[in-house]
């Protein structure tokens, strides 16, 4: 569930509200993935639901960066991870930005610092609300119609509006 209600609105509890929501989202998108689910992909051009939950991933490790204010360097051969591995790393990510954001009295220290293949860049923390934290809501978003076409939606006991499961 999303966590309770943080005692005040601040910058720092707002985009960890943002961060929880798409932790909500993220964790039901991929609850009960099967492995048919995780090889579709409506095209040949699209990509597999797997290859999107390791786009998500990758985005998580940058929001998780920048509130760690660690470069994210993707220059580095990641480790190979099964799909559960995958799914565990982006949930404790998205946890622990929130955790980190939650405390912000500011933002403007979390600067996303990311290395690629095509170089290096730095943005304020208004490029991660817009850039991988967008991002990662609009990819879950496809996750879950990924599977439904799949025949695997989601449960009917998910609340969004609420961050809650209905009894």
């Amino acid at each position: 569930e999303v966590p309770e209600y943080y005692e005040t609105y601040s910058a720092g509890t707002v985009a960890a509200r943002m961060v929880d929501g798409l932790g909500f989202r993220y964790r039901w998108a991929t609850e009960g993935l099967r492995e048919v689910d995780l090889d579709y992909k409506p095209t040949d051009s699209s990509r597999t639901t797997l290859q999107t939950i390791d786009h998500i991933l990758g985005l998580s490790i940058v929001i998780v960066n920048a509130t760690l204010k660690v470069p994210s360097n993707f220059t580095k051969q990641q480790p190979e991870l099964t799909y559960e591995q995958k799914r565990r790393e982006t949930l404790e990510n998205l946890k622990k930005a929130s955790e980190i954001l939650q405390k912000a009295t500011s933002l403007t220290d979390f600067n996303m610092h990311i290395i690629s293949s095509r170089g290096e860049s730095e943005h304020p923390f208004w490029n991660s609300i817009n850039g991988p934290i967008a991002d990662a809501i609009w990819h879950t978003g496809q996750v879950t119609l990924l599977r439904r076409s799949s025949g695997n939606p989601i449960s009917k006991k998910v609340s969004f509006l609420t961050g809650k499961i209905k009894k």
